[in-house]
């Protein structure tokens, strides 16, 4: 199973999100390349997938079934929402909304749902 990323900026108790155009929402979320850790994957992901700068990266948990680390982004100023060009898979407009606490999940695939129950769960 390959190593993957989940980074997850937050505000507040409100969760980073975005809508892929072919998936439905999802959350920032990579391979790990080899020979590169955690914490630059996170860091990498966040800018290809949201355009995002990392200031720091917090180990939150691992989802061993998955093969995936949960680390927190601490981020500057982010808007309440934006579209961010990815260009993964040829070229894809992501775009981003602050998921908030009670707010419908059914959006999201089951694997999302099941981070998002573990971010949840953070301090």
């Amino acid at each position: 199973m390959t190593p993957r990323v989940c980074v997850v900026p937050r505000r507040g108790r409100a969760i980073l999100a975005f809508r892929h155009p072919l998936a439905g929402a999802q959350l920032v979320k990579g391979r790990i390349e080899p020979g590169e850790g955690v914490a630059a994957a996170a860091r990498r992901e966040l800018r290809e997938e949201a355009g995002l700068r990392a200031r720091r990266i917090i180990r939150r948990g691992h989802i061993p079934d998955l093969g995936w680390h949960m680390v927190e982004a601490c981020v500057g100023p982010v808007p309440e929402c934006w579209s961010h060009f990815c260009e993964d898979d040829g070229g894809l407009l992501f775009d981003f909304f602050w998921h908030r606490p009670g707010a419908d999940d059914t959006g999201f695939h089951p694997v999302f749902r099941r981070a998002l129950r573990e971010v949840r769960r953070w301090p």
